[in-house]
């Protein structure tokens, strides 16, 4: 069960699709609170975790199993805020909360495409979107009650978003 294995410090769950802002809240939710920042991506690059590219969608194809096993120690410490745009393959054990990220998709397809994103890339995000499918996938893998949707479409919920979770992470700390 989520929450039970004993640490000195939480881990947190930013998920959502690409572009919602997953990035911007989890660094500066680590430079406020003082936990540590992991980027899935970053990790699997350098970790040499991936299992070739994705031709269509232009990006790297994650090797769940490697990131997993790269990531266990320093998971089991506690004290991480775990940035990537899906969680369901995570262990249950890994999370104290899960946050999902959710952006309306005129401001989603407008991020995807400052980015670059290819027209495919962009209709497959903007479909993941609509569809719930990273919130779904996170309700199914975790307890409903550390599972919470946040609204991300500008910086008035940025701030608000971390006002949230920094609460969230001050009350997880008096009850711990």
């Amino acid at each position: 069960m989520a929450g039970t294995v004993s640490r000195g410090a939480p881990n947190i769950m930013i998920a959502g699709t690409p572009g919602t802002g997953k990035s911007t809240l989890a660094k500066e939710l680590a430079q406020r609170s003082g936990l540590n920042y992991i980027s899935v991506g970053e990790v699997a690059e350098r970790a040499d975790c991936m299992d070739g590219y994705d031709d269509e969608l232009q990006c790297g194809i994650l090797d769940e199993d490697k990131i997993i096993d790269e990531l266990e120690e320093t998971m089991s410490a506690g004290g991480n805020i775990v940035d990537y745009h899906s969680c369901e393959f995570f262990p249950e054990r890994w999370f104290d909360i899960v946050f999902i990220l959710r952006t309306d998709n005129t401001i989603l397809h407008s991020r995807l495409t400052e980015r670059g994103y290819n027209e495919k890339k962009i209709e497959s995000n903007i479909s993941s979107e609509i569809f719930q499918v990273i919130a779904d996938a996170a309700r199914e893998s975790y307890p409903a009650e550390i599972v919470h949707e946040l609204a991300s479409d500008n910086a008035d919920q940025l701030e608000s978003n971390l006002d949230k979770i920094l609460e969230w992470l001050a009350l997880w700390k008096q009850q711990h």
